[in-house]
């Protein structure tokens, strides 16, 4: 199992391609292909994590937005809870549903020192303005389950 899992694991928390490169890397999406193939022959739950956003580069001609439309599975996005977050995954909705992909839900990740009712104000915000499912996630992974 444990080589269905991190296909690539970049030491630095850049984007996947400047990380890559750091290491000499060059990331091959068959490779990404074939052990999604056969990691999801094999499992009940397929998650890709796409690390630091829908527009983040892959590879010189690939960013997430064009993987996940590669790999065709419903996206979740998650987002800070913070201040901003209505413009910036409204946007990222925007460009998801833009590129034909599926968006699953909208989860806002609330940290211990974030405020809960700015966050659910937040969340409500959102709400108003999309009919997705909006989640506000709070170190419960319960909220997550009715996802999967």
């Amino acid at each position: 199992q444990g080589e269905l899992r991190g296909v690539y694991r970049l030491r630095n928390p850049v984007a996947p391609l400047v990380a890559a490169r750091a290491e000499s890397i060059d990331i091959d999406l068959r490779r990404i292909d074939d052990v999604l193939r056969q990691g999801s022959s094999q499992a009940d739950v397929t998650l890709v994590e796409g690390a630091g956003g829908w527009r983040v580069p892959i590879t010189n001609d690939v960013d997430m937005g064009a993987l996940a439309k590669r790999i065709a599975l419903p996206v979740i996005i998650v987002a800070r809870a913070t201040l901003g977050t209505i413009n910036h995954s409204l946007l990222t909705v925007e460009a998801v549903e833009r590129e034909g992909c599926t968006v699953a839900a909208l989860i806002l990740s609330r940290r211990p020192e974030d405020s809960r009712d700015f966050a659910l104000s937040n969340c409500e915000q959102i709400s108003a303005q999309w009919r997705g499912r909006v989640l506000v996630y709070e170190g419960s992974d319960a909220i997550l389950r009715p996802l999967f």
